[in-house]
């Protein structure tokens, strides 16, 4: 196993392959999330299959987190990783044969599952790679990039589709994938720590037992769930918020996200300035004082005036810049809170968090068809507000997040 001290370019090569999977991925999702209403529309479909499409997603990276983890553990994280590489470019390109929103949206399914290897398997080998300090950078300096994707996908997809078919966005994404095989096939190291172990189901069951008889994992793994939860329902419901509801033009709706997702980024660089000087506790912390506040301002303002977009993005925006702050710190200590191998404690987080995801954006979606802006806003305040509940769980004990904690 490695323990790499400074972040020289060799050790930079590994995350950064990684980093471009990762971002074909999430690309895959925010650059099609403004072209979902000429794809209903040339299945002759409802827009209540638009937020559908990212459900499917997210509930594809669900799909087989629990098993994917404990494999990585067994034969080897970079042939599980790079296996699942290969899934997301077939799948991508299988989705230019689909004929109806029924077997697209399947496909965004298989494609979603593809989601399952990042944390699971290639997260857990950057954790097993790296001290705390370098790891909290390394992660941060990742999700910047990451984060490029919901800040530039919304803005060219409503672009892409006014001068090429939409279609060919999986082929971008499909070709983008490609690269990231390339690289990890070069770079990635082997990180696993029981191979050639025998994997059972029963062995799988008694493994999630211990990780979820941890009551501390439990609460951090939750907690990243809900509060990550109303940045997702944006990206998901965003398009006919802005779009059919307010009636504004696919540009603005992509303009409308730059403040969201570079309120996040500066959050991100935050972080990685201060995680040499801050305790992990205290960055956490540091970053609930934004979150609630933030989307507390949504709530306020949609419930008092349902078309106040302008102030609702304002809230999230705030919200966002703490979710940069805690959320890379947070992910570290609950990945370390149990003693289990990192791939399947990291499925285990995985699984939590997606199952959130999936139930909460078709929650987000009926709340706006019923309430509105207001309820949308609402519900996402009452995720922060769980979040805010879960961290005195998770920081009760002092000794948590300080520089001896690992």
């Amino acid at each position: 196993m490695q323990n790499n001290k400074r972040l020289g370019r060799q050790a930079l090569l590994f995350p950064l392959c990684l980093v471009l999977y990762e971002f074909s991925t999430y690309i895959g999702n925010d650059m099609i999330q403004p072209g979902m209403l000429a794809v209903v529309e040339q299945y002759n479909a409802g827009i209540e299959w638009v937020p559908t499409s990212m459900t499917a997603y997210l509930a594809g990276g669900m799909f087989l987190q629990w098993l994917l983890g404990p494999l990585s553990d067994r034969i080897g994280r970079r042939p599980v990783m790079l296996t699942g590489v290969v899934w997301f470019i077939v799948t991508c390109l299988a989705t230019l044969l689909a004929q109806n929103i029924e077997q697209f949206t399947f496909l965004r399914f298989l494609q979603g599952v593809s989601l399952c290897f990042i944390g699971a398997v290639g997260y857990a080998a950057i954790q097993e790679s790296f001290e705390e300090a370098v790891c909290i950078k390394i992660t941060a300096l990742m999700a910047n990039v990451a984060l490029i994707a919901p800040l530039l996908g919304p803005l060219v997809g409503a672009a892409w589709i006014h001068y090429a078919p939409w279609e060919t966005m999986f082929v971008l994404f499909a070709a983008l994938a490609a690269f990231s095989f390339y690289g990890l096939h070069r770079a990635m190291p082997e990180t696993a720590t029981r191979l050639g172990e025998k994997l059972s189901l029963r062995d799988l069951g008694h493994d999630y037992k211990l990780v979820l008889k941890n009551g501390r994992f439990v609460a951090g793994a939750l907690a990243i769930g809900f509060v990550s939860l109303p940045l997702l329902a944006w990206i998901a419901q965003s398009p006919i918020i802005i779009i059919s509801g307010e009636k504004l033009s696919t540009y603005e709706y992509g303009l409308l996200q730059v403040p969201i997702f570079g309120a996040l980024i500066l959050g991100n660089l935050v972080l990685a300035r201060l995680t040499s000087r801050r305790s992990v506790r205290s960055l956490i912390i540091m970053g609930g004082w934004w979150i609630v506040p933030g989307l507390v301002v949504a709530a306020i303002a949609t419930v008092a005036s349902t078309h106040a977009y302008l102030w609702m993005t304002a809230g999230l925006s705030i919200y966002a810049f703490g979710i940069g702050l805690a959320n890379a710190g947070l992910v570290r200590l609950t990945l370390f809170a149990s003693d289990m191998s990192k791939g399947t404690v990291s499925a285990a987080m995985g699984m939590l968090q997606m199952l959130i995801f999936t139930v909460g954006i078709e929650v987000s979606k009926h709340a706006y068809l019923f309430g509105g802006n207001g309820l949308f806003s609402l519900l996402n305040l009452f995720g922060g507000v769980i979040w805010l509940g879960l961290m005195f769980v998770f920081l009760k004990d002092k000794s948590v997040g300080n520089r001896t904690d690992a």
